[in-house]
């Protein structure tokens, strides 16, 4: 009797076994399946790619990468369940190293354009940017772009901006400068009446430097900046989006821009 009792115990001891090895064989497996389906570089993590060279975006500080691209990347691998491992790559090879497999993603404040789109798929865009008119926090005669007609703007010499500002006023109205923040600045100082310049920039420079300026008027052209996928991996783009959106929808994305940019740059 008890040979029969201790052969019991062990049959079931024996079958349990086999039924935790099998279930944790199938979590392994389903574990693995995901990992495919999406087919991340790095089993069980999302690797983002971007430059780390574009402050506040995306930069280096103690050794660490951070800025927005970084936060966003993140809270989206967080939200599929992975862990984030944002990488650099330089611009100009950035959507060759996609094509290449050494990251799952771009989220590095690309836009997505027409040519782009030839090489790589985009998810829904994360952030919208384009060309905007700032002008000095006390101005109150600039309201639009229709009340630019007469007044100097200043622009980055030889840019898409400094033709759009040429029709909005009169050629000889229109001061070139190397760059960006040196226009900005002498905006703040009434040296200029207006200038045309990328808004992510702008806002910016408002925030870091503490320009006296501000964004008027709606965007001159729009920049739909988004995340960019191997061509035809269509499910993980689809996660990307769904992550994306859950995060727009409970504030957690509004939160991240506030952070860095005192605004939110899903707005228009």
């Amino acid at each position: 009797m008890k040979k029969l009792a201790i052969f019991l115990v062990a049959a079931m001891l024996l079958i349990l076994s086999a039924c935790g090895t099998q279930q944790s064989n199938q979590v392994e497996n389903e574990t693995k399946s995901s990992d495919s389906e999406f087919g991340l570089v790095k089993e069980g993590s999302l690797t983002f790619a971007m430059t780390g060279q574009y402050p506040p975006l995306n930069f280096k500080k103690d050794g660490k990468l951070t800025g927005f691209d970084v936060e966003i990347g993140t809270e989206i691998a967080k939200r599929m369940g992975l862990e984030a491992n944002p990488v650099t790559n330089p611009w100009e090879t950035i959507i060759q190293g996609l094509k290449a497999n050494k990251y799952d993603a771009i989220i590095g404040s690309m836009t997505a354009t027409a040519e782009r789109d030839k090489q790589i798929d985009f998810t829904e865009p994360y952030y919208l940017s384009g060309a905007q008119i700032f002008v000095a926090n006390d101005n109150t005669e600039i309201q639009s772009k229709e009340d630019l007609q007469g007044k100097t703007i200043g622009v980055i010499q030889a840019s898409t901006w400094k033709d759009m500002a040429e029709t909005l006023t009169s050629p000889d109205m229109v001061k070139g400068y190397p760059v960006d923040v040196n226009a900005l600045q002498d905006l703040s100082l009434g040296r200029l009446d207006a200038v045309i310049t990328d808004k992510i920039v702008g806002v910016s420079a408002q925030n870091e430097k503490g320009l006296d300026i501000k964004p008027i008027g709606d965007l001159l052209n729009e920049d739909r900046v988004s995340i960019g996928i191997a061509e035809g991996n269509t499910e993980l783009a689809n996660k990307i989006n769904e992550a994306l959106q859950s995060m727009i929808d409970d504030g957690t994305y509004e939160e991240i821009s506030m952070k860095w940019f005192n605004t939110n740059i899903m707005e228009k």
